[in-house]
């Protein structure tokens, strides 16, 4: 899908086309190498001063170095729900400090705590790596929801980007599995589908994550393997052909990105299967226009998602086994 500038939202437009005329792109591995080592160095600049935030490293059954964060409210409540919050940086790239802005706006709204896998990144290992972390912090989360003031019938899962792929593949992971019951999950244009067969997936030159980073993208995280039959669903999960007993689902997508027509499939799929899922569609917006707070089109997004997990956390329960 070729982008043209007048497809993009009118109040994103001008940025649109600065991004396309410059700035950082990821196009081939190289990329996201210097990505990443920018983003270390600024991992205390991007920690929020306004939370409690607690970085923890501890042993698990796939790493020795387990790493994560905790954010909570300075001033906290126990009973509250648990929302496991994954990052994004198409798996390759990214630090929990960067989704400091979801997380904040998410423990404002609700007093909820945020658990944040710092997961193994595909430039140094790829899949299962990053589901692995993820997956074993969840664990983590419900074996220690005492101590952390939270709800065990209450866990959430959500993300964004590559973070909320990861959420998507967390919840189908832990549904197989039956160790933790999930009670909402949130993967906001979510990165699901390595094989790019839909139409807004391929020849896609839209700003900030187009088709050449997807690709990429995805051939660092898979490997050899990559857009094979022999992928599993829990590496891309819109391969996934077994849709029940998910939990509710929201998220949110730009109809211009790459993940367009793979969020609204995956959503499909899931009322089909008689879960609970809806999404929002913005039109004309491209990978990630929310966090361009300036525009009435990132407020309106920011606003609903926030809604909606809101509505979660008032409404969607699942005890544990």
């Amino acid at each position: 899908m070729k982008v043209t500038n007048d497809m993009m939202h009118p109040e994103i437009r001008s940025i649109g086309k600065v991004i396309r005329g410059g700035g950082i792109r990821f196009k081939n591995e190289n990329s996201f190498f210097r990505v990443q080592k920018l983003l270390n160095a600024t991992r205390d600049i991007l920690r929020p001063k306004d939370l409690q935030w607690k970085n923890y490293t501890t042993l698990s059954s796939h790493n020795e170095q387990l790493r994560f964060a905790v954010a909570k409210s300075k001033q906290p409540e126990s009973n509250v729900v648990g929302l496991l919050w994954i990052h994004g940086g198409g798996y390759g790239v990214g630090t929990p400090e960067q989704d400091s802005p979801f997380v904040r706006k998410l423990i404002n709204a609700t007093n909820c705590v945020a658990v944040l896998p710092d997961y193994r990144l595909s430039i140094d290992e790829p899949y299962p790596a990053a589901l692995e972390d993820c997956y074993d912090t969840l664990i983590w989360m419900k074996e220690h929801a005492k101590e952390l003031g939270i709800r065990t019938d209450q866990i959430f899962v959500g993300g964004d980007s590559a973070g909320g792929g990861l959420a998507a593949a967390v919840t189908l992971l832990a549904r197989d599995r039956g160790e933790v019951n999930i009670a909402f999950q949130m993967p906001l244009f979510p990165m699901l589908d390595d094989r790019m067969i839909t139409s807004s997936s391929q020849n896609n030159d839209a700003p900030v994550w187009d088709s050449q980073a997807n690709r990429v993208a995805w051939q660092m995280y898979l490997g050899k393997n990559h857009q094979s039959k022999d992928i599993s669903s829990y590496a891309a999960p819109a391969r996934t052909t077994n849709y029940q007993n998910l939990p509710p689902t929201y998220t949110f997508v730009g109809d211009i990105e790459p993940f367009y027509d793979e969020t609204r499939i995956y959503i499909k799929n899931l009322q089909k299967a008689g879960v609970k899922a809806s999404m929002d569609v913005y039109p004309g917006c491209f990978h990630g226009f929310d966090q361009l707070i300036h525009t009435k089109v990132a407020q309106e997004a920011n606003v609903n998602y926030i809604a909606q997990f809101i509505f979660a956390s008032r409404y969607y329960f699942a005890p544990q086994r």
